[in-house]
């Protein structure tokens, strides 16, 4: 029974939290927030409805996100459940119909795409479609995160089985062999070119491959091509190694193939107050592709939080419910992960597992899911649109006259005092200009003294500038408190330059991302920004960026003095393993490029020496 406050006696900041909560029922179920407008603000799930709603109305610990938006409550109104799963599955089809702003947000695309083997009882056919539906029999494969990986599927198909693609009335009408068959995609069943038995074999064939049963396929075809031969069937035998050699090459370009069972591996990464949450489909034990999101969400969430409401959405959020799989491998633990699972083992009427603590293959697939997460995070930050977007945002927000089109960032790295480095890193209206990054080694000041290597690198840069070696900035940020930002403004002054604003980037009490303080060095003016501007998330990108290159800067100087060659030095590698590995791949270059599994091909090379041997080389 919905129960509601008035909004016609409640104004913005004016809301009865403690007389709505007195009444409020310790049941489960969904509550819903509204402005004074009327329109929805959140939308919640709660297995106990009067403390998770009373949590938003503490006096202290709230996060600036969510305390906007409790001071635009004008009303709550529940929704009671039966249970815990109930409530969860109310919430996604309430912020699916809602679309709530301080909800974490995906956008409703359009259902999988399958490959369809169709019900034709000697000549079958293997074509797309997008949906999966109950109609017609047949058998379905997938679901694949793309069109273009079910045509890649369909065209690796069509080279090695020649299954034929074309409609029903098209096959029935046929006279004579279509262009399919001229370019040896297809064996003309139309025109019974092909025996219904021998068909039959290619679908057993194209079937195991779609079921990723490889290694299964290439056993029965050499013994086919074998039986051909001593058949004197020559022609037959080449066929058959033909579909082997490219059998094999499709299994070199796989980049998971191993145990069976059907997954969908989630990754997350954040950073400049971005989320990117990267979707891996398996399915019986082979790779279909990835998809990727950028969710949208207005208050401050732990990964955990952020998979939670991510993964309801996922599941049962959109207008066709998605494929449920038996196993979902996730990085870290999931808010009300054993909810979340029950919902969707009801769902999909089958046991469905949410697991982080994986092993073998399936810890392959969750690393590479990471790996994708972080990488498609770095390139969304990188893009031109994010970019020019967030440039604008900050020349309001620092009152500029113009929009920077240089900006420069300073940090110090250093071990306990030895081997300092201090990191100058620029970015333009393209994002990072790495070609005009630099690293300088500090030397002559007392080891940990940050005060004095940040006064030594700025007089270093900007003494070439005044001098008219070096390009002029339009803004400067330094990474540190307002010790760090005093030194810069003395060197500032020292030089006379007074005509680039000058921007500390401290910390604020939590230390967390999104609670960052600027500090204005002209003025002394402490401010924080919201955790979701786009002017914080660039000056967050700027500042990260002079941090990593800083440290990798001041690892390269510490480990130069013992590293004498790239391999040297890696336990378990002598000088006999080194000159293999180098013979085998030509170089170090192409060693760093190669995997494990490349590596063991070494002799003398195991498994865990690989491991180790890639973990040194990428400095893992």
């Amino acid at each position: 029974m919905p129960t509601r406050s008035d909004p016609e006696s409640t104004h913005i900041g004016e809301f009865d939290s403690k007389n709505f909560l007195k009444q409020l029922t310790e049941r489960p179920g969904v509550y819903r927030m509204y402005d004074e407008g009327g329109s929805v603000l959140y939308v919640g799930k709660a297995r106990n409805l009067k403390k998770r709603v009373g949590s938003y109305f503490r006096k202290t610990g709230l996060a600036p996100k969510t305390e906007a938006l409790v001071s635009k409550i004008a009303s709550i109104e529940v929704t009671i459940t039966g249970s815990e799963t109930e409530a969860l599955l109310l919430e996604q089809n309430l912020i699916k119909s809602l679309r709530p702003p301080y909800n974490i947000l995906l956008r409703d695309d359009k259902s999988y795409p399958y490959i369809y083997l169709s019900s034709h009882s000697d000549y079958p056919s293997l074509t797309f479609r997008r949906g999966r539906t109950k109609k017609g029999g047949g058998t379905w494969f997938g679901p694949f995160p793309s069109s273009g990986a079910v045509k890649e599927s369909l065209n690796v198909l069509q080279k090695i089985f020649r299954i034929r693609n074309c409609s029903e009335s098209f096959f029935r009408n046929r006279t004579r062999p279509c262009l399919q068959y001229q370019i040896n995609r297809c064996t003309a069943p139309c025109v019974g070119y092909i025996t219904p038995e021998e068909y039959q074999q290619d679908i057993r064939h194209a079937s195991m491959f779609l079921e990723g049963k490889n290694p299964a396929i290439l056993h029965d075809l050499m013994n086919a091509m074998e039986a051909a031969s001593k058949n004197l069937e020559f022609e037959k035998a080449a066929a058959y190694r033909d579909q082997i050699n490219h059998l094999r090459h499709v299994q070199e370009q796989q980049s998971v193939d191993g145990e069976g069972g059907d997954a969908d591996v989630i990754a997350i990464a954040q950073d400049a107050g971005v989320v990117c949450i990267v979707v891996i489909i398996v399915r019986g034990g082979r790779v279909l592709g990835t998809k990727d999101y950028f969710p949208r969400y207005s208050i401050e969430q732990t990964e955990g939080e952020l998979l939670s409401a991510f993964l309801g959405q996922y599941y049962f959020g959109g207008n066709t419910r998605r494929e449920i799989p038996q196993d979902i491998l996730v990085p870290v633990e999931v808010e009300g992960q054993e909810l979340l699972a029950q919902a969707l083992a009801e769902s999909a009427n089958r046991e469905t597992r949410i697991r982080g603590n994986v092993r073998g293959e399936r810890r392959r697939w969750l690393e590479l899911a990471m790996t994708n997460a972080r990488q498609t995070l770095l390139t969304h930050l990188a893009s031109k649109e994010t970019v020019y977007r967030r440039l604008l945002a900050l020349r309001d927000l620092l009152e500029l006259a113009e929009t920077p089109s240089r900006m420069e960032c300073f940090d110090i790295s250093h071990s306990h005092g030895e081997n300092t480095v201090a990191s100058c890193v620029v970015f333009d209206e393209n994002g990072p200009l790495k070609s005009d990054y630099r690293l300088y080694n500090i030397e002559g000041v007392t080891g940990g003294d940050d005060y004095a290597a940040m006064r030594q690198v700025l007089s270093r840069r900007y003494k070439r500038m005044v001098a008219g070696e070096g390009k002029r900035p339009d803004l400067v940020f330094i990474d540190g408190g307002k010790g760090q930002l005093n030194i810069a403004r003395e060197v500032f002054d020292e030089l006379e330059i007074s005509d680039i604003p000058l921007i500390g980037v401290a910390k604020g009490v939590t230390r967390r991302a999104g609670m960052e303080q600027l500090i204005d060095a002209m003025t002394g003016d402490v401010f924080r920004v919201p955790a979701d501007s786009p002017a914080l998330h660039l000056i967050q990108h700027i500042r990260d960026e002079s941090h990593r290159f800083a440290i990798t800067g001041h690892r390269a100087r510490r480990d130069k003095k013992r590293r004498q060659s790239t391999l040297e030095g890696i336990e378990g590698v002598g000088p006999k393993k080194r000159r293999d590995l180098i013979r085998y791949f030509g170089g170090i270059q192409e060693l760093r490029k190669a995997g494990v599994d490349e590596m063991t091909k070494v002799q003398g090379i195991s498994k865990s020496l690989a491991e180790t041997i890639y973990a040194a080389l990428h400095d893992e």
